[in-house]
C-alpha cells in the first residue's frame, strides 16, 4: 500500500456518522486513509467513524487516529502518517464546502489586533511577548489526566437563529477559542482546523439537525481515547504562514493562522 498523502484540516470537521456499509465513498477514494476508510465501512465496521466528507477534511495524523481501532478489529495494516503528509489542495477543499452562502473569511472573527505582532516562522513576537508554534506532542509530555474521561470539550450548544450571522459568528468565535485551546491540551496543537473549517462543519451540521456541540464532543472523546494507542509526529508540513495577515487571536494565549488549507496555532511561551 503506497505512503500516506492528504492534508488537514481537523478537524477537524472530524463529525457526522454516516449510513449503511460505504455508500458515502466515491468509487475511487484517493490516498490510502480514504480507501482504508472505504474498506472498513464495506466490511460494516466503523459506526464510530464520521462521514466521509468530514473525514477527508481531517490531518493524517487525525485520520489514523480514527481509523485505528476499527482497522484493528478487522485485520487491517494502517500505513503511519509521513511527516510531510499534506492536507487537501484548495480544490479539494472547494470540492467539499457546503453552499457558498456559508463560506466567510479564512481567519477567525476575533478581533485581529495584530498590529504590534510580527511574524518570525515559528515564533511571533507581540509587545515583547513570544508565541511559538505548538506542534503535536507525545503522551509523556501532556498534563495528568488529559487523555482521561473527565477532560471533555464542554462546548455549548447553539441555541439562536442560524440566519443570525452575528450570533452565530459570537457562538463560534468563543467555541473555537476553546477547541484550539483544547487541541493543544491533548497534545494536537499540530494537527487543528481552521476557522473556516470549524464554520462551515457547524453549518453543515446545524443545518441536518445535528447539535455541532455534541458531535464535537463525541469526536474530541474519540481522539483522547485514540491518542493514548498512537503516536503523532510533530508537524504536518514543513510550510510555515508567511503574512502576519492571516493570524489572529484565538483567546488571551493563542495566535491561530491559516491559509484556510493549513492551520497554525502559536502558543504564549511565558
Amino acid at each position: 500500500m503506497p505512503a500516506v498523502l492528504c492534508r488537514s484540516i481537523f478537524l477537524v470537521s472530524l463529525l457526522g456518522l454516516v449510513g449503511p456499509a460505504n455508500a458515502a465513498c466515491p468509487a475511487h477514494p484517493a490516498g490510502d486513509y480514504e480507501q482504508i476508510y472505504c474498506e472498513i465501512k464495506a466490511k460494516g465496521g466503523g459506526t464510530t467513524l464520521p462521514s466521509f466528507e468530514d473525514f477527508r477534511r481531517n490531518a493524517p495524523q487525525v485520520q489514523a487516529l480514527l481509523l485505528k481501532r476499527p482497522a484493528q478489529r478487522l485485520g487491517i495494516e494502517i500505513p503511519k502518517p509521513a511527516a510531510n503528509a499534506m492536507a487537501p489542495t484548495a480544490d479539494d477543499e472547494h470540492r467539499s464546502q457546503p453552499e457558498p452562502e456559508t463560506a466567510v473569511p479564512e481567519t477567525s472573527p476575533t478581533p485581529a489586533g495584530m498590529d504590534n505582532c510580527v511574524l518570525k516562522g515559528k515564533v511571533i513576537l507581540c509587545s515583547g511577548r513570544i508565541y511559538r508554534l505548538a506542534t503535536n506532542q507525545p503522551n509523556s509530555a501532556l498534563g495528568e489526566g488529559v487523555l482521561g474521561e473527565s477532560n471533555t470539550l464542554a462546548l455549548e450548544s447553539f441555541s439562536g437563529g442560524l440566519n443570525d450571522e452575528a450570533a452565530v459568528r459570537r457562538y463560534l468565535s468563543n467555541a473555537y477559542d476553546r477547541y484550539i485551546a483544547k487541541m493543544v491540551e491533548i497534545g494536537l496543537g499540530g494537527a487543528t482546523m481552521s476557522f473556516t473549517r470549524f464554520y462551515n462543519s457547524f453549518h453543515r451540521h446545524e443545518t441536518e439537525g445535528v447539535d455541532f456541540a455534541e458531535r464535537m464532543e463525541s469526536t474530541f472523546r474519540y481522539l483522547k481515547e485514540d491518542k493514548q494507542n498512537l503516536a503523532v509526529s510533530g508537524r504536518l508540513t514543513d510550510e510555515l504562514p508567511k503574512r502576519i495577515q492571516e493570524c489572529a487571536w484565538a483567546g488571551r494565549a493563542v495566535i491561530v493562522c491559516d491559509d484556510v488549507a493549513t492551520n497554525w496555532v502559536y502558543v504564549r511561551a511565558d
